[in-house]
């Protein structure tokens, strides 16, 4: 999960503001990320302290054990066909609410989680509110490792710029919980990133792409001063 120490105050005032959207009886998709820890901690103390009955669904390791050790019961994804709402973060939000996601490489579970979820909702900060995506972030690309160099000819035969996603706290490249590699790609300025993640998905070797279109129906935005922070809410149109 990424690091929490990143605007923590605005994270975490929108990660409780999303908390109280789960209601008694609820399955919930839980997403990865650092908004969504501070989301997991407040959904635990409303299991312990107002008896709230709910059960997550998981979209990553880390979560699934944030999730244990705060008391809140859990169901493997496999399992479900339907959640009553998901809610999770995202790396950049354009102004039609589409997404990169994948900063903390679920990406690939999390897209499944928020298309089988009756309503999804993503909890950012301000800050990753851009005019359109990939303005700052890469792409996440997710691989079968054995067909690693022949997407990244691919990727760059469509234009891109891939670069394998090496791990920081062990030697080699990370591996998702799905057990695959990470491209981060970039593509120049203009590039139509509909049409280019279509494109994507027809490479044999491509599992999943971080670009998320036309699934989040909100999108809670912690904005303003973080010691006095106020929400945002952006609904996108049908």
């Amino acid at each position: 999960m990424k690091d929490t120490s990143s605007n923590p105050e605005m994270k975490r005032f929108v990660g409780v503001q999303a908390a109280r959207l789960i209601r008694d009886g609820m399955l919930v998709g839980v997403g990865t990320g650092s908004t969504v820890a501070f989301l997991i901690e407040e959904l635990g103390r409303r299991v312990r302290e107002e008896g709230l009955r709910v059960v997550g669904v998981p979209t990553s390791f880390q979560s699934r054990l944030l999730c244990g050790q705060l008391g809140i019961p859990v169901r493997d994804l496999g399992d479900c066909a339907s959640l009553d709402l998901a809610i999770d973060g995202a790396d950049e939000v354009d102004p039609d609410l589409n997404l990169i996601k994948g900063g903390g490489g679920s990406q690939t579970r999390e897209k499944v989680v928020a298309a089988m979820a009756k309503e999804f909702v993503v909890v950012v900060d301000e800050s990753k509110l851009v005019p359109a995506l990939g303005t700052g972030f890469a792409i996440p690309i997710e691989v079968l490792p054995v067909a690693l160099a022949y997407v990244e000819r691919a990727v760059r035969d469509l234009g891109g710029s891939p670069a394998l996603r090496m791990a920081k706290a062990k030697d080699g490249p990370v591996v998702t919980d799905n057990g695959q590699f990470l491209l981060d790609t970039r593509f120049p300025a203009g590039t139509d990133l509909r049409h280019a993640d279509l494109a994507l998905h027809q490479i044999p070797g491509v599992l999943e792409t971080g670009l998320f279109f036309d699934l989040a129906k909100q999108v809670l935005v912690g904005a303003g001063d973080p010691e006095r922070p106020a929400l945002r809410t952006l609904t996108r149109a049908k």
